[in-house]
């Protein structure tokens, strides 16, 4: 392993691989606020008492949870400059538009986030007893106060585990969106091997710099599990 490849400024990448690192942070955290927004609709409409409403949610959750991670990307991607341009020639515009990498992959991967966050917030919500909220009730709480002081603090201390994952999950997809072109992790990495003929170097450093991020992220969710359990009594 050649480390003198991995210094900053001019004569080496590390400082191109500390920007990536820092674009695949910022994609992850788009792609999981994309995900917990379509898991709000999500996990509302299977809990719905619509069956076509259901049905619809289910059919999400199946697609995005049932095929390659790799190929929602790549449907999203090719699949969305070709809606778009469809869309253009009805205006009178025939050229090619290729939507952003940055944009197209946050929403990709956001998309995926939610399948799985939405089965998540699901449980969570189950998990609630229900006497608890027939409780809530009794005492002339309205809809609005059981749902702020009963349903969402609980859904969140329930469903926190599995956000984790789902996190962890939403940052290793990150690698996946290298295809289209963005300068993630995987792609400098990727570019920086070919460059210098040292793949084992950069790759290893890639993998380096995702267990930094996924450790970190590893301590953030344990404390907010700790938060959100403060005056819950353990069994």
């Amino acid at each position: 392993m050649d480390l003198e490849l991995l210094v900053l400024g001019d004569k080496g990448w590390g400082d191109e691989m500390l920007r990536a690192a820092l674009v695949t942070l910022m994609v992850s955290l788009a792609a999981m606020g994309i995900g917990l927004f379509i898991s709000i609709f999500g996990t509302l409409s299977k809990l719905s008492n619509k069956i076509y409403v259901r049905i619809l949610a289910d059919v999400y959750t199946t697609i995005i949870r049932g095929i390659p991670e790799l190929l929602v990307i790549y449907l999203l991607f090719f699949g969305g400059s070709n809606a778009i341009m469809s869309l253009a020639k009805l205006f009178g515009y025939y050229g090619y538009i290729e939507l952003n990498a940055f944009v197209i992959g946050s929403v990709a991967v956001g998309a995926i986030s939610g399948a799985y966050s939405t089965e998540v917030m699901r449980g969570a919500f189950l998990a609630i007893p229900r006497g608890q909220i027939d409780a809530s009730k009794s005492v002339g709480m309205n809809k609005y106060l059981i749902f702020t002081r009963v349903l969402v603090p609980q859904v969140l201390r329930y469903a926190l585990p599995g956000l984790g994952n789902v996190w962890q999950l939403t940052l290793k997809d990150t690698a996946l969106i290298m295809v289209t072109g963005l300068v993630e992790i995987m792609r400098q990495a990727h570019v920086a091997a070919g460059s210098t003929y040292s793949p084992f170097t950069f790759y290893v450093t890639a993998a380096l710099l995702y267990l930094i991020l996924t450790t970190a992220s590893n301590r953030v969710f344990n404390s907010a599990e700790n938060w959100a359990n403060k005056g819950v009594r353990r069994a």
